[in-house]
């Protein structure tokens, strides 16, 4: 959603300071706004008895908010080695760990074995026979097929890439507890950033449907099962928040009435990250040209390699000019950048305040798929990223890229190869 009335009363009044001294442009992100949001999430399934979130690392890979996410109990969802290394870097180790990653190569899952551990969470029955060695704890993504919906991200779940389809996901347990498997978690992942909570009612019923049917099947009780994230953030002023005290209500009443009917119940595990830190994330950029032609654009010193979201999906984020609140004379314009594309654009035909060069533009809800999502392309180069301690002072967390990064890959020990050597 658009900065809360609390970001804006304490970070707006600050921002002139703290681009004078970091220089722009850069994210920032507020820690107490995280802390708060995190809060609320675990108050709302108090009611579910093992209920833990699982940050999704891929939302915001910093350490600093990585380190927050945990002192709020948090585990971590991670998709890759570089992200289990940096949870495992703030201390996060074993159950704290779920790795959730698809089309993964042997490797990785030796990754996740070893430094400590992690959950495993399966995309494919074909991955049982390339884990190095079968954890006791396993899980698998299912997915339903036509019998659900998803949504323009995630996408139809016919088409997919994602998960073990229906008719397979009982031979995908059996083919683990062959292999040693002897306790189980049911994993999905259906939509993102949904904004109903009917969707995720019914979910968390799927699952639980599953559940006792495999549970029946296999004379297995389940740990967990894991609703994935998928919980919305509403870009647009005018759109509804979240109801997620209700969902967590709802939540509660189907696992008490499991519980009731078969005499254990899962644990509820959720792997959200936009709902976590989007909302408490923004991208200040600075105005640094204007050009008069078709349409009227404002040129800013950040570029979509800061933010892919907005040419990448046409996503919508909400801006603010620092000290010219929306008025009268609002005006459309292109908020664009420096990036070879025509699709480099924060904004299109946007009404917005006379906009003057050294003007500084705030660029709502980039708190998670923000920076995580940049590039090099051009050779542009990723902004820093700033905290906002609860305490109000203003931390560099991780420092602008560098032409010597951008091109420390081209600098290695000679090596070649031709026909007929040695491998």
């Amino acid at each position: 959603m658009p900065a809360s009335a609390s970001l804006r009363q304490r970070l707006y009044p600050l921002l002139p300071g703290i681009a004078a001294h970091f220089g722009t442009p850069f994210h920032i992100y507020d820690e107490a706004g995280i802390r708060t949001t995190g809060e609320r999430l675990n108050r709302a399934f108090a009611g579910v008895p093992g209920f833990r979130e699982y940050y999704a690392a891929k939302a915001l890979p910093n350490p600093r908010i990585l380190a927050i996410a945990r002192s709020l109990g948090f585990g971590f969802d991670c998709s890759s080695v570089a992200e289990l290394q940096l949870a495992r870097g703030i201390g996060a180790h074993g159950d704290d760990l779920m790795f959730t990653s698809n089309n993964t190569a042997s490797d990785e899952f030796a990754a996740a074995l070893d430094g400590g551990g992690s959950i495993l969470n399966l995309d494919d029955i074909s991955l049982v026979d390339k884990v190095p060695r079968m954890p006791e704890r396993i899980c698998f993504r299912y997915n339903p097929g036509p019998a659900r919906s998803g949504n323009a991200i995630i996408g139809n779940p016919v088409e997919a890439k994602y998960g073990v389809p229906h008719e397979q996901i009982e031979e995908a347990f059996r083919a683990a507890i062959a292999r040693g498997a002897r306790r189980f978690g049911l994993h999905t992942m259906l939509a993102s950033n949904e904004l109903d909570r009917r969707y995720m009612v019914k979910t968390i019923a799927m699952l639980l449907s599953v559940v006792r049917a495999l549970s029946e099947k296999l004379s297995v009780r389940f740990d967990f099962v894991n609703m994935g994230g998928g919980l919305g953030i509403p870009y647009r002023p005018e759109e509804p928040e979240f109801d997620v005290e209700a969902l967590g209500r709802q939540a509660a009443q189907q696992f008490t009435q499991f519980h009731a009917l078969h005499g254990w119940a899962p644990a509820l595990f959720m792997e959200s990250g936009r709902y976590v830190t989007g909302p408490h994330g923004v991208l200040v950029t600075r105005a640094i040209n204007h050009k008069h032609g078709y349409r009227e654009y404002v040129g800013v010193d950040a570029c979509m390699s800061a933010l892919m979201r907005p040419g990448m999906y046409g996503a919508y984020h909400h801006i603010d000019v620092v000290g010219k609140p929306a008025g009268a004379h609002d005006a459309p314009v292109d908020v664009v950048g420096s990036l070879c594309e025509n699709n480099d654009k924060f904004a299109t035909q946007r009404p917005l305040p006379p906009v003057a060069d050294g003007d500084l533009l705030v660029i709502h809800d980039t708190g998670a798929h923000g920076h995580a999502m940049g590039f090099n392309y051009n050779g542009r180069l990723r902004p820093q990223e700033l905290l906002l301690t609860a305490d109000c002072r203003v931390e560099r967390i991780r420092r602008a890229e560098t032409l010597q990064d951008h091109f420390a890959t081209l600098h290695f020990a000679p090596d070649a190869w031709q026909p007929g050597a040695a491998a």
